[in-house]
């Protein structure tokens, strides 16, 4: 499966005033209590913590569980004084990890 993210951010962003992100990446989420068709035992493979950055500083971070669906989505509400970049960062089990960049226009 090619990883690939959604994210989700206002057309526009007021200077102080909340507002919301939306993030989900594909991934598989393989808990490794499954059992393949031959019998053996799939290995665990989970995204196991996501992180956001505001100009490198860190605004969110969320360590997830084998109980987080495949494809994760998370949603959570920033503030920001100014214009900046957002970075987004998923790490998983068997060295996952995958990084997107958002510029952030605040008016």
């Amino acid at each position: 499966m090619a990883t690939r993210a959604v994210i989700t951010l206002p057309a526009a962003i007021k200077a102080g005033e909340a507002f919301e992100v939306r993030v989900t990446v594909a991934h598989a989420m393989e808990t490794g209590y499954r059992s393949s068709d031959e019998g053996a035992r799939l290995l665990r493979d989970l995204v196991r913590r996501f992180e956001c950055r505001l100009d490198g500083e860190l605004v969110v971070a969320a360590d997830l569980f084998a109980a987080v669906s495949a494809n994760p989505y998370l949603a959570f509400w920033l503030r920001a004084q100014k214009s900046g970049e957002l970075s987004f960062v998923w790490l998983g089990d068997n060295g996952f990890e995958h990084r997107e960049t958002r510029a952030l226009n605040v008016a």
